[in-house]
């Protein structure tokens, strides 16, 4: 028997429609689904680790052998500069940020492809599963940080005064992680060949940021245009805050790291935003 919605009850229907403008985060919305976000958080930080042979304790051993092969090829070998510190230190400082940017973008990317299900099949806002899968990768920093205190101990080195704007350091590449992810994440929906592109991307990232080594190094010629990587700012800063005075605080490419960062973090949410509402159609 068919059933006949009366006019009344035609106008009582609940319509969820996405917001528009350049205003489109929803605050309120998503803190009325602040539960899925911690669960969905806490699922990929379990994920993450349940299926490997021995655990977390990748998350050491990463960064560690990063270390370990930078300093031979780029510390003994090429000979780079190490403006006077020591090298395992000027590259793990390095590695926070970088490590954490790139596990970020790397999972953020195909996350929406991925809960594809939950997609299809019921309304939440969709900005909360990449950003999920940022907060889920703050775990590997957490866990590099306490690796990189004891290389500090090892070498004898204090930190100064300067630590204190690390959270800020901090917030710049948690910015620039959503910035790129929301852009990644939304066109992979679309062109899935953007999921085998991030490795790349990430690849030649690394050896145009300066990771393994300083930006002493790079010509005076190139160096405005070494600095529109945002990532370059962000890992200056970090070996500022966490090294001391023994490194130069580069004030010009923060600022222009934090310029670009606002722009892509701003123009990536906006994309995402418009295209959220054709993901259950396309995916």
């Amino acid at each position: 028997m068919n059933t006949i919605l009366s006019p009344q009850a035609l106008t009582n229907k609940r319509v969820i429609k996405p917001k528009r403008g350049l205003v489109a985060i929803d605050f309120a919305e998503l803190w009325r689904y602040r539960e899925l976000f911690v669960f969905l958080t806490w699922r990929n930080i379990i994920v993450r680790y349940k299926q490997a042979a021995v655990g977390i304790v990748w998350v050491l051993v990463r960064p560690i052998m990063a270390v370990i092969v930078s300093t031979v090829i780029f510390g003994k070998l090429a000979k780079l500069p190490s403006d006077g510190l020591p090298y395992p230190l000027l590259v793990f400082t390095a590695l926070l940020p970088w490590q954490f940017f790139a596990s970020s973008l790397t999972a953020a990317s195909s996350s929406v492809v991925a809960e594809q299900g939950m997609v299809t099949k019921i309304y939440f806002p969709r900005l909360i599963i990449p950003a999920s899968a940022i907060l889920a990768s703050m775990v590997d920093l957490l866990i590099s940080f306490v690796v990189f205190i004891g290389l500090m101990i090892w070498y004898n080195m204090v930190p100064t005064l300067a630590v204190l704007w690390l959270p800020f350091f901090f917030l710049l590449a948690f910015f620039a992680s959503c910035g790129i992810s929301m852009w990644t994440s939304a066109l992979n929906v679309k062109y899935r060949d953007v999921r085998a592109i991030v490795p790349y991307m990430l690849q030649f990232g690394f050896y145009i940021s300066p990771v393994a080594y300083t930006s002493s190094i790079v010509p005076e010629k190139w160096r405005l245009l070494y600095s529109l990587n945002p990532m370059v700012g962000v890992i200056e800063s970090f070996r500022w805050a966490l090294l001391g005075q023994k490194v130069p605080f580069n004030f010009p490419n923060l600022i222009l790291s934090a310029a670009i960062i606002l722009v892509i973090f701003v123009s990536g949410v906006y994309y995402f935003k418009r295209m959220e509402r054709t993901f259950a159609d396309v995916i």
